[in-house]
């Protein structure tokens, strides 16, 4: 079974998708993303189609359970998995500047790629790593989504990000940065086209967001030293992380961009990166319970002013160990 259902009560798609519930659990001595698999040939980043997609070009009719009241459609639209590098073990904080600049160029080809098909409406770049979040393959790796609908939460932002831009003439996300920027106490560093901070109203104790300093609507608008600053970025940011409490740190990467084929963005959504990792503390899972998955009541059970203290020296712990390695 694999279809789209739709949800009346808040108005979005469910993906449907009983295929995926047979992904395996990889054995410990095989992986197909190693080039010694045979299951891929040798690369520094690759694409690789996701072999149980929740969304696919060719998708099949929806199964025989709609009726008057329940709506379904087929549930169109392309999954794929971005591979980081051929070595199993590595982790995005060890990656060079020049192979996270060609992992940044491989996020924008394949996000120009997707975007190519009319029928795409939303493309969605992340990566879930680390087993609290379910991640059912060890090798470096993250995911691109391409949605025939715009999903929820990224239309409650676009809507707000469109709402205030029309009230003050300003984009919404460039005023959020301005006044962190303003504020100095969460943000944790900086650099010239990047800026990485824990937002005001984080639901999350180590919830990070980098934002572009400059208004840009997608990655595919960087220029080519952004690319550069970028890819070093977001390694820095998930090497804070793994230096915050001296494992690697499971988290969830979302980047935002503006949604395609769907009008003008260019001036009310600026380019974004959100993280969500599962911890509260070294050994303490944050979970969502009732308030925060039946209500969308979201409860930060940490001060954000306090973690961000943590995680600048976390940061600082990071670039001199890293220093030292080079």
């Amino acid at each position: 079974m694999a279809e789209l259902r739709w949800d009346p009560f808040i108005r979005d798609w469910t993906m449907v998708a009983s295929n995926r519930q047979n992904r395996p659990q990889m054995p410990k001595d095989w992986c197909p993303f190693c080039p010694s698999s045979g299951n891929v040939p040798d690369y520094d980043v690759m694409e690789y189609d996701n072999d149980f997609p929740a969304l696919r070009q060719d998708p099949p009719e929806p199964d025989g359970v709609a009726t008057d009241f329940f709506k379904t459609r087929p549930n169109y639209g392309k999954c794929e998995v971005i591979l980081y590098s051929p070595e199993h073990t590595v982790t995005l904080p060890e990656l060079s500047d020049a192979h996270m600049r060609r992992l940044v160029d491989l996020w924008c080809e394949r996000f120009s790629a997707m975007r190519a098909d009319p029928k795409i409406k939303y493309i969605f770049i992340f990566e879930n790593r680390g087993d609290v979040v379910g991640v059912t393959m060890p090798h470096p790796h993250g995911q691109i989504y391409g949605y025939p609908f715009l999903p929820k939460k990224l239309e409650l932002e676009t809507r707000s990000a469109k709402e205030y831009y029309e009230s003050t003439g300003r984009c919404l996300f460039c005023d959020h940065l301005k006044n962190e920027i303003k504020e100095k106490k969460r943000i944790l560093f900086q650099n010239e086209f990047f800026t990485v901070f824990l937002p005001f109203f984080t639901a999350y104790p180590y919830g990070v967001y980098i934002q572009s300093n400059a208004h840009r609507q997608y990655l595919t608008d960087f220029t080519d030293e952004e690319r550069d600053a970028f890819g070093i970025t977001v390694r820095d940011t998930a090497g804070m992380l793994d230096s915050l409490f001296g494992y690697k740190f499971p988290y969830m990467m979302c980047m935002h961009n503006a949604p395609v084929n769907s009008g003008d963005y260019s001036k009310d959504f600026h380019f974004h990166v959100e993280f969500y990792p599962p911890m509260r503390s070294a050994e303490k899972q944050k979970f969502n319970a009732s308030s925060e998955t039946g209500a969308w009541a979201a409860c930060n059970p940490t001060c954000p002013e306090d973690t961000a203290e943590e995680l600048r020296a976390a940061y600082a712990r990071f670039i001199k160990e890293k220093g030292h390695q080079s």
